[in-house]
């Protein structure tokens, strides 16, 4: 492992440690806004966490939905909301967890720099911008906490090599390994491929061998593989495996590569990932003074190997070689660094220019989540209209062709479930995959998720119903309230007999006041 030895050159003023430390608490700024981070499934999850809490004592609840802990690789912020929620309450103890997502991914990719390098390249700005990734806007959030985490155990894995401390690596890397396959399983993985890779280049830099060096590899890898016994534990037996499928879906690939930082304005996004490919060109072509990190650039090539192998679904979770995007390019332009002489004009030059980038994509990322934000608090408006334990049915309108800046109101029912607890028909129902199942026979259709979203009208290849689909065969009998967000035009014949309780443009809450199924002719 090629490291520059800081005895070389003294540090630089973009390393030093109160820098270092206000760009990770700047990370967080973005989140400080927002009562509910907009994020597109958050609202969704959150509205387990509060039956996961609480079902034990509401009947209500138990009526509506079962919940049995298992041991999943899918339980990161499950398992933490249980003791944060008691002392802060849910919401706060969500917005809490997804903050310290943000900073604790900036700092591991710093520390990651750090290690491999021996000091902070300035060209490493310029990758921290990829936290508020694609994925993490999704809400994919057990997944965003075990990447953190997993950016984390790899600096450490680092250090100790760089120390020789290999026995006790083993030794904490048993128990890191299964905290983060238990967070979930996709960070374990990819710390096991980031490990194996730097592992590999030790062994090489030692004369191994390409075979030879391969094999220590994979046997300094042991200490990452107990997961693999509860991976098998998990999908086998009675549970349900899911789907496996959508493989080498080369121009879905390509696009998730450009939506690497989609958030709101998509030439702002897409203008902020050329200018990290124009660093990783120039860290490839500008004259003999920049050079990849044999460390750091196989970790990402056999990232990039594992994202071009990924199907698009794996065991019925959606958007698997999707979420790997981002952590690819931000490994990649963390590989960069000076052949020699990290001072000078050009290295200051290059840490303004990437400081400049981050402060740019953080104060665009804090004005979008806040614009965001206000979207969610006149949604909302409508939840104190709702009684405790209400049974309610929402549909948020959806479109065809999703823009580049998508609504992040497709789970936004489910603060009604929190709140209220009321009835929500947004919650995920997979075996397997989630601790919770709706149960609530009445409702048939109308009892998970994606029923909450409808179409103006019928798309083709979509499962979702048009508004009006829905209204039309909504058995009115198990349900008291009708909450309509953001939607499409329909009939309005098909409200007869819901009584509006609170309007707010387009969105309604209505009472059902009368049972009988409309007759449209």
């Amino acid at each position: 492992m090629t490291r520059v030895s800081p005895e070389i050159e003294a540090r630089h003023w973009w390393e030093h440690p109160w820098l270092l430390a206000a760009i990770v608490l700047a990370s967080a700024v973005p989140l400080l806004w927002p009562n509910i981070p907009p994020l597109v499934d958050l609202p969704g999850h959150m509205g387990r966490y509060h039956v996961q809490l609480e079902i034990s004592r509401s009947p209500v609840l138990q009526q509506f939905y079962d919940f049995k802990w298992a041991l999943i690789g899918n339980l990161g912020v499950d398992l933490l909301v249980v003791p944060l929620a008691k002392i802060f309450g849910l919401e706060p103890a969500v917005k809490l967890i997804v903050i310290l997502i943000a900073m604790m991914t900036t700092a591991g990719l710093l520390w990651v720099a750090s290690e491999v390098h021996g000091r902070i390249p300035p060209s490493a700005f310029f990758a921290l911008p990829l936290v508020f990734n694609y994925p993490f806007m999704f809400g994919f959030i057990n997944f965003a906490l075990s990447m953190g985490l997993a950016l984390l155990a790899f600096a450490l894995w680092l250090r100790l090599a760089r120390h020789e401390r290999l026995m006790l690596r083993a030794l904490l890397f048993v128990p890191i390994s299964i905290v983060i396959w238990v967070t979930h399983t996709f960070g374990w993985g990819t710390l096991g491929v980031m490990a194996f890779s730097a592992e590999f280049i030790r062994q090489l830099d030692m004369k191994r061998g390409f075979f030879r060096g391969g094999f220590h590899a994979g046997l300094q890898c042991i200490a990452l593989c107990p997961p693999v016994l509860l991976m098998l534990a998990w999908r086998s037996g009675d549970h349900v495996t899911g789907y496996t499928g959508q493989w080498f879906l080369w121009w879905q690939k390509l696009n998730w590569v450009l939506m690497a930082l989609r958030d709101r304005w998509e030439m702002f996004d897409k203008a902020s990932l050329a200018v990290i490919g124009l660093v990783l060109l120039t860290g490839l072509l500008w004259w003999r003074r920049l050079e990849y990190s044999r460390n750091l650039a196989a970790s990402a090539v056999f990232l990039a190997l594992v994202y071009i192998c990924l199907p698009r679904i794996v065991f019925g979770s959606n958007y698997a070689d999707m979420r790997l995007a981002p952590f690819v390019i931000a490994v990649a332009v963390i590989a960069i660094r000076f052949r020699r002489n990290w001072g000078g004009k050009t290295g200051t030059v290059l840490a303004v220019a990437g400081l400049l980038f981050f402060v740019v994509r953080t104060g665009g990322t804090t004005a979008s989540l806040y614009l965001y934000d206000r979207a969610y608090d006149a949604e909302l408006a409508a939840v104190p209209h709702i009684p405790e334990n209400a049974r309610v049915v929402s549909f948020v309108g959806v479109k065809c062709r999703k823009s580049w800046a998508m609504t992040r109101l497709e789970h936004l029912p489910a603060i009604g479930l929190v709140r209220k607890s009321a009835f929500s028909n947004d919650q995920w129902s997979m075996e397997g995959a989630q601790l919770l199942t709706a149960r609530y026979p009445d409702g048939g259709w109308f009892t998970r998720d994606p029923s909450q979203q409808v179409l103006g009208r019928p798309c083709r290849g979509e499962k979702w119903w048009t508004l009006n689909q829905s209204l039309a065969r909504l058995p009115r009998s198990a349900f008291d309230y009708v909450w309509l967000i953001q939607p499409p035009g329909y009939d309005p014949r098909l409200t007869a007999g819901l009584q509006p309780l609170w309007r707010n443009g387009a969105s309604v809450l209505y009472r059902v006041v009368d049972r009988t199924q409309p007759r449209i002719p």
